[in-house]
């Protein structure tokens, strides 16, 4: 097999439109949903070296939407298992690899968004595999979080959902590119902006860097999935044929929380090459923007912790998370 590929970000951040550029342009396995084994395949079924964990989990999975777009038998997947699997990494490696032998090619992508907390210890288990860490505009992801309702503000800030989205990108996005130093070559940085307006030499640099060929014209020929159709969440700017991902922040962001959402992350944004409604927003450090930043960091922190290293995960996530493509 040729290096697997691992696309992360920020949910809604472009990930699924990304695989399904790379699916149209050839040579990956399909495999339309997403593995999500680090953050809710392992907290719930524990050591996965123990053949109990093992059994319990390859009940469960057998009736997931994977297995079943998977493609595989289940009595030979659940032999080798049974017999290979000690972690979360073999059993993505002996599932994948299984995908991509069944369809008659070598490569395979996974795009689960929030494997960016697990890059360093993916990086370790697959020590072949490539990143991309495809960054889209903080205002426009807020955006998609909230109105599919996937932000997590605390009980007294549900009025503040896309503040508190705000800040998970920053958590995120941070990590991912912190994690980046210990990858090196095997790393690389896309903007979801520059795959929508100017995709070719996007592709381009991409191609390069994966060697392999992404050819535009070829990719439109074939269209798969979101190529063809969005996956968006605002499904009636679709319907009334003004479908607009980049920015469209500048009309749907109310301006009551624009200000506070840029005095938030407007700095980092900044950095970032995104240009702010207001510049002088990035400068304000009154004491309620560092509380809340404060506040929310930790809290992202800590729920990652006791989700992946204690039992608590077994009542913060559910198997059927694994069904849900972000």
């Amino acid at each position: 097999m040729r290096p697997p590929v691992f696309i992360v970000g920020c949910p809604r951040s472009g990930t699924s439109f990304l695989y399904h550029l790379l699916l149209s342009a050839g040579g990956f396995a399909r495999f339309h949903t997403q593995m999500n084994v680090f953050d809710v395949l392992e907290p719930i079924f524990g050591d996965l070296s123990s053949p109990e964990n093992k059994k319990k989990m390859m009940r469960e999975w057998l009736h997931s939407k994977a297995f079943a777009v998977s493609g595989l038998d289940a009595g030979e997947l659940e032999a080798r298992v049974m017999a290979e699997c000690r972690n979360g990494s073999d059993f993505m490696r002996i599932v994948m690899d299984g995908v991509a032998s069944k369809q008659g090619v070598d490569r395979w992508i996974d795009s689960t968004p929030t494997n960016v907390p697990h890059m360093l210890r993916i990086s370790r288990d697959f020590p072949e595999a490539q990143f991309i860490h495809l960054i889209r505009d903080a205002r426009d992801v807020a955006l998609s979080l909230d109105k599919r309702q996937w932000s997590r503000p605390l009980p007294w800030d549900k009025d503040r959902s896309l503040l508190a989205a705000g800040i998970y990108w920053e958590w995120i996005v941070r990590k991912g590119r912190e994690n980046s130093a210990q990858i090196g070559g095997r790393y690389i940085e896309v903007r979801y902006e520059d795959l929508v307006e100017r995709p070719e030499p996007a592709l381009k640099a991409i191609g390069e860097f994966l060697h392999h060929d992404l050819d535009y014209t070829h990719i439109r020929e074939t269209s798969v999935g979101s190529v063809k159709k969005p996956l968006t969440s605002f499904k009636e700017d679709l319907k009334e044929g003004h479908f607009t991902p980049v920015g469209r922040w500048k009309e749907k962001f109310p301006a009551e929380q624009l200000m506070q959402f840029e005095q938030l992350i407007g700095r980092y944004l900044q950095e970032l090459g995104y240009a702010l409604s207001d510049a002088g927003n990035a400068s304000a450090n009154s004491f309620a923007v560092r509380k809340m930043r404060w506040t929310y960091r930790n809290f992202y922190e800590f729920k990652q912790w006791v989700k992946v290293k204690t039992p608590l995960s077994r009542w913060m996530v559910s198997y059927s998370d694994i069904l849900i493509d972000k």
